[in-house]
């Protein structure tokens, strides 16, 4: 993938058999940032690509025209621009019986948000409905804010990281709105530095599933405490604070949903994914999958194939 977080021709962690590619960002030049922008053709290919990948990248997409299917995960998306659409990293997608496809592309890594930390939040929530169709004030916003994005990483003029970033944060912001008032509420106050700090990297390390190569997730709230350094009690507490939710419950939905990919985009074995998602028993991993989603591996699997019908998503309005 053009633009990487790997100098140009460097080669890419190899996926573990029988597991999705994994893409990275590159970066032109060793000091240059994280962040690339353009049209698909300008990317490069694998902006279009029709075969199941992973990237250890956000990707935004502005789809101006074509026809086909964007699948993401188990959802796919019906092709009726003008659309936007974000792909968090770690997620499985590819785009299927696409003719026509234009557009712009926005790709950052989640180092490149350091201006803006807030922003992870914004993209976690943009995740809940990842894909909108535009109506065409909407459209012509975004349009306008992502032509600037391409044209300040095309100059790359002094202080043009800085001036990409405060633009994608706008694009973030405008893009949160467009979901509708289904705001969370605020917390009643920020947890203390400390504990922000413990929280966002046990958020970074469920993330990191899938990417560079694929690392399993961690088994217990105990492993993720002993990875990140403080203790269980304290990881509960900070992530409690933070995110209004326990790391044990943030864990299982984690390995619930990377299983569910697995057995929707790949061949891989019942035991090889209860291995992927943390378990050594895969007769508990079929337990533990039956109460989370009501079915055995199995069933999904047979029922979340390819030929499952695409999702129409409707207009969206500031």
């Amino acid at each position: 993938m053009r633009g990487t977080t790997a100098l140009p021709d460097s080669p890419c962690t190899a996926s573990r058999r029988g597991e999705p590619p994994v893409h990275r960002l590159e970066m032109r030049l060793p000091d240059d940032v994280p962040f690339a922008a353009g049209s698909f053709d300008g990317i490069g290919p694998m902006s279009r690509a029709a075969f199941p990948h992973r990237h250890t990248f956000y990707e935004i997409v502005h789809v101006t025209h074509g026809t086909g299917t964007h699948v993401v995960d188990l959802d796919r998306w019906e092709l009726r621009p003008p659309q936007l659409g974000l792909i968090l990293p770690g997620q499985l997608h590819h785009w299927e019986d696409v003719h026509g496809l234009d557009g712009s592309v926005v790709l950052f890594t989640p180092e490149f948000l350091l201006d803006h930390p807030g922003d992870q939040e914004l993209l976690r929530r943009i995740g809940e409905r990842p894909w909108l169709r535009l109506d065409p004030a909407a459209h012509a916003r975004t349009g306008r804010l992502i032509a600037e994005l391409r044209e300040e990483y095309g100059h790359g003029d002094p202080g043009f990281a800085t001036v990409l970033r405060s633009l994608l944060h706008v694009l973030l912001v405008r893009t949160a709105r467009l979901r509708g008032p289904d705001r969370p509420a605020a917390p009643a106050a920020a947890p203390p530095g400390r504990a922000a700090a413990v929280a966002e990297e046990f958020a970074r390390l469920l993330a990191r599933t899938g990417r560079d190569g694929g690392a399993d997730l961690p088994r217990s709230v105990r492993d993720c405490a002993r990875r990140i350094g403080v203790t269980p009690g304290y990881l509960t507490e900070a992530v409690r604070a933070a995110l209004g939710r326990t790391p044990a419950g943030l864990l299982r939905e984690a390995r619930t949903q990377e299983a569910q990919r697995l057995l929707a985009r790949t061949e891989l074995t019942v035991r090889q994914i209860a291995a992927r998602t943390g378990f050594d028993d895969p007769a508990y991993f079929c337990r533990f999958f039956r109460r989370e989603t009501g079915m055995s591996p199995g069933d999904f699997r047979k029922h979340h194939d390819h030929r499952a019908a695409s999702i129409e998503a409707g207009p969206a309005r500031t």
